[in-house]
């Protein structure tokens, strides 16, 4: 598991920032969003958090979820499950060659 959590953090700011640079679904479970970013946006250490063609899923500290609060809030407001409160939060990323995207998927828990 990867720990930096500073390229997690860029990657979501840089999603809220820039809402019409990425596809945004809601999953088809109540605490998932599910998100493609183009794979030409710039992010930092893409071979970490962003494996060709694998998954790389990280549970994020409880530091992280709670210093990043607001930034989280947005991401689970696009969940079905918006009206309740979250403590844990798991973050599954690929990039996927084929498709020339990348995902980052949120599970909040």
């Amino acid at each position: 598991m990867a720990s930096n959590s500073d390229t997690i953090y860029h990657v979501l700011s840089y999603i809220k920032g820039h809402p019409n640079k990425v596809k945004i679904y809601p999953d088809k479970y109540d605490n998932v969003v599910e998100m493609y970013l183009d794979d030409d946006v710039k992010l930092g250490n893409p071979e970490i958090y962003f494996p060709n063609q694998r998954l790389e899923v990280n549970r994020m500290a409880p530091d992280f979820v709670s210093m990043n609060s607001d930034l989280l809030d947005y991401f689970h407001d696009k969940t079905a499950m918006k009206d309740s409160s979250f403590h844990d939060l798991w973050i599954t990323t690929s990039h996927l060659v084929d498709r020339n995207k990348y995902l980052i998927d949120l599970s909040f828990e």
